[in-house]
């Protein structure tokens, strides 16, 4: 993980997506802590985040590797619902608290590779990319996969994944799958009262984040 001394509570971490060579999506994150379980970061409503758009202004984070490339990267905000995420390294997989005005409202699983962190700069932040299956998990823990027709689609296509690599996306997502319906952590209503004193939403700055190629390709070029 990066720099202990740059993930302290109250720090901004940019948590970014590839499609391929894309920066496909990026979002401002602030720490909450750190601690065995892994790195939980606050995303508020209002904090920056940018995906690619069509000409037309509808978004394209589902759209193929060779359409997000044409793409304009273009910065908003985050909307709806404020939003707790759990971070761990080498888990293919993080886990999201929703609350819509302050009250919880279930789980999300975003399934996707484990997280690279990086520094540039007075920027921090973490690499991934989506495994376009994801799970979402009521308060009651009742479940219901999200999404199974994008990752049916992407299984086997060119610069996404074999189907032997689906195979073990989708093996994670029934091993989180079975957590959440036993109630086991993260699944066990930790945290799902927390109450983030958080101040002004954060940002997006500097170059860093839209700039700076995804870690993994740095490392290989070293």
């Amino acid at each position: 993980m990066s720099n202990p001394h740059r993930l302290t509570a109250g720090s901004v971490v940019v948590r970014r997506y590839f499609r391929g060579p894309h920066l496909n999506m990026a979002q401002a994150t602030r720490v909450v802590q750190r601690s065995a379980e892994g790195l939980l970061l606050w995303v508020p409503v209002g904090a920056g985040f940018a995906t690619r758009y069509h000409a037309d202004g509808t978004a394209m984070r589902e759209e193929p590797i060779e359409v997000v490339g044409a793409g304009r990267l273009a910065v908003s905000s985050w909307r709806e619902r404020d939003v707790l995420m759990l971070v761990r390294p080498g888990r293919s997989h993080s886990v999201w608290w929703f609350f819509d005005r302050g009250r919880f409202d279930g789980w999300y699983v975003n399934l996707e590779q484990p997280p690279t962190f990086w520094e540039d700069g007075t920027t921090v932040g973490f690499d991934t990319i989506d495994h376009s299956l994801d799970l979402l998990v009521a308060p009651d823990r009742t479940t219901a996969w999200k999404d199974e027709d994008e990752f049916r689609w992407a299984t086997g296509q060119p610069g996404y994944w074999s189907a032997e690599f689906g195979r073990t996306v989708l093996a994670e997502g029934w091993r989180v799958r079975r957590l959440a319906a036993a109630g086991q952590f993260p699944f066990d209503g930790t945290w799902c009262d927390i109450r983030v004193d958080s101040p002004p939403p954060p940002r997006l700055e500097g170059d860093a984040w839209s700039e700076r190629p995804a870690a993994w390709a740095l490392r290989a070029a070293a």
